[in-house]
């Protein structure tokens, strides 16, 4: 039974730098969707965050000053 043509050593190398060239492009594009991704939810955290301090009517320095306030107890319990 007859084989086709054998590739070249030359045409291996070719055809898995295509394949590495187009991963590397994948994975850009992949990154950029992540880092809006992240972008977003960042936006959706702080927007939740402004709007409980709203409500409360706190600035983000007062929270700040709770937060703080309760990792000390935390960290030293009574």
């Amino acid at each position: 039974m007859a084989r086709g043509q054998r590739k070249t050593i030359e045409e291996k190398i070719m055809e898995k730098e295509k394949i590495i060239e187009s991963l590397k492009t994948r994975l850009k594009s992949e990154q950029r969707e992540l880092d809006e991704l992240n972008k977003e939810k960042r936006e959706l955290d702080l927007k939740t965050l402004h709007d409980v301090l709203t409500e409360a009517k706190m600035t983000a320095l007062d929270a700040a000053d709770v937060i703080k306030e309760y990792l000390q107890e935390k960290r030293d319990p009574a």
